[in-house]
């Protein structure tokens, strides 16, 4: 029996950003790969990051505020001049 990638491939578009089950969501700020950086969240590039089905999703430098909606978290995309 293989490797459940479903959750790997389970990634939803939004207009300015997307969504990922939860439990994804949880599994990155484990690993590190996505840290806090004031009220958003920023890719740590030192860390190892899953293959998603969709390439680009956590590009170095971009913020995200994650909203949890339901079993699911919305991820979009911080503007840069957002940052305070």
């Amino acid at each position: 029996m293989g490797v459940d990638q479903s959750p790997f491939a389970d990634v939803l578009p939004l207009a300015d950003g997307f969504s990922i089950p939860e439990l994804k969501w949880r599994e990155l700020l484990f690993i590190g790969a996505l840290r806090p950086d004031g009220d958003a969240y920023v890719r740590d590039p030192a860390r190892p990051l899953p293959e998603f089905s969709l390439p680009g999703l956590f590009p170095e430098g971009q913020r995200f505020r994650a909203v949890r909606q339901g079993d699911r978290v919305a991820l979009r995309h911080e503007a840069p001049e957002a940052r305070v």
